[in-house]
């Protein structure tokens, strides 16, 4: 049986990492999916993967008018929209605060936060009409900071009240309002990282050990909670800042064989 069987997921930074993830796994779950992306290659190279029934969109989640557009295009196609996943995010620069620039955090804010305002405002009436539900990417960062992060981990502190409250307000149309937060997670991205540093092998063995589980997973891992929040099994879940982290949050454990105090 297919969870999410004729189900229509609009999914913004869909294209690639854990986006592209989530949406491999809703396609095999039944769902129509319209990709969102600022990279018209990396949409491309998605579609070709899903399959030419699903919809690419470039769009800058930021601007208000190309996701009212979206939504719109989403809706012409397909009817009507089921999920909104708002998963698009940047995590750069590394900073701390006062190291960061007026720009810098404007475009974090702009990204990570703005755009689910974006997705919400312009999508809310078709998610009423189909009774609908929200997921957004946030992360561990967001309750536990991280350093040389600030920016960053300060979207996703939004990212995890706005999760509540619109939980909240939605409630009264049916609307379930979960989000996701990982903790390390292999994507090109942090692949990409590894490799600038030093020690390979030392960023390996770091990732891995941050996890209680004691790896640091794909993101197939986050795509599968996904797939059960935006399914019917998951009816009476909502303002859920679900971990899917392998731990990494539960506290001190063993390393190099000392018992850390």
């Amino acid at each position: 049986m297919h969870l999410l069987k004729e189900k229509v997921i609009f999914l913004t930074g869909g294209s690639r990492g854990i986006g592209l993830e989530c949406a491999v796994k809703y396609a095999e779950e039944g769902a129509k999916i319209a990709i969102v992306s600022n990279d018209q290659l990396s949409i491309d190279r998605a579609i070709s993967v899903l399959g030419d029934q699903h919809l690419g969109i470039c769009a800058d989640v930021s601007n208000a008018e190309d996701i009212k557009t979206a939504i719109k295009n989403t809706i012409s196609k397909y009817g009507k929209i089921d999920v909104i996943h708002n998963n698009a995010g940047i995590a750069h620069p590394s900073k701390a605060v006062h190291e960061t620039e007026d720009d810098e955090w404007k475009n974090l804010f702009d990204v990570n936060v703005k755009g689910i305002y974006h997705t919400t405002k312009f999508g809310l009436e078709a998610l009423i009409q189909s009774q609908g539900c929200i997921i957004n990417t946030s992360s561990l960062v967001a309750e536990i900071g991280q350093d040389n992060h600030a920016a960053y981990s300060a979207t996703k502190g939004a990212v995890n009240a706005l999760t509540k409250s619109m939980a909240l307000d939605y409630a009264k149309y049916k609307i379930r309002v979960n989000a996701v937060a990982p903790a390390g997670v292999w994507t090109e991205m942090l692949e990409e990282w590894g490799k600038e540093q030093e020690d390979i092998g030392g960023v390996k063995d770091y990732l891995d050990g941050i996890h209680a589980l004691g790896y640091c997973p794909n993101g197939d891992v986050v795509a599968d909670a996904c797939v059960f929040l935006a399914s019917d099994k998951a009816r009476f879940i909502t303002g859920v800042i679900m971990p899917v982290s392998g731990g990494a949050e539960l506290g001190y454990k063993k390393i190099n064989q000392l018992e850390t105090l």
